[in-house]
C-alpha cells in the first residue's frame, strides 16, 4: 500500500491487476486501485475534482480529469474516511498513475491541492 499525507488529508492506494482484455485487435492490461481518502484535519474538506496522469511502459500518457471521483463528490469530516476503486487499461505490463484531487476547506471556504501519490502499476507473472 501506498500513502501520502497533504494538509491532513491522507491517501492511501492499493492497487492489483484484474486480467488481459482485446480491444480493436489489441491486447490491454486492466488494472484496479483502491483509493481510500482518510481526513486527519480539523475541518471538513470536500472532493471536487480529480487529475490523473497515467502512463504507461511504452511512453504513453494518458491524462484523466473530471468533477469529482466515481459520481460523487464527497465531504469529508473530521476522523472521516472516503474509499472508492476503480481502474485503468495500459497497453503494456507495466505503468504508473499519480495525480491530485481538487478539495475546499468547509470552515476556511479555502481551496487546496491534496497529492496522491504516484504508484505502479504491473501484471504480477511479467515481474522477476
Amino acid at each position: 500500500m501506498i500513502q501520502q499525507v497533504t494538509r491532513g488529508i491522507k491517501i492511501s492506494v492499493e492497487t492489483s491487476f484484474e486480467g488481459s482484455v482485446f480491444r480493436s485487435y489489441r491486447k490491454l492490461f486492466a488494472f484496479a486501485y483502491r483509493i481510500t481518502i482518510e481526513n486527519q484535519s480539523n475541518d471538513s474538506v470536500q472532493l471536487k475534482s480529480r487529475y490523473w496522469r497515467i502512463k504507461d511502459a511504452l511512453n504513453n500518457t494518458e491524462i484523466v480529469k473530471g468533477d469529482g471521483v466515481i459520481g460523487k463528490k464527497p465531504v469529508i469530516k473530521p476522523g472521516e474516511s472516503h474509499s472508492y476503486s476503480s481502474g485503468c487499461l495500459l497497453t503494456s505490463p507495466f505503468g504508473a498513475m499519480s495525480g491530485y484531487y481538487k478539495m475546499v476547506n468547509f470552515t476556511t471556504t479555502r481551496k487546496f491541492k491534496v497529492q496522491i501519490p504516484s504508484f505502479k502499476l504491473s501484471v504480477p507473472f511479467a515481474l522477476n
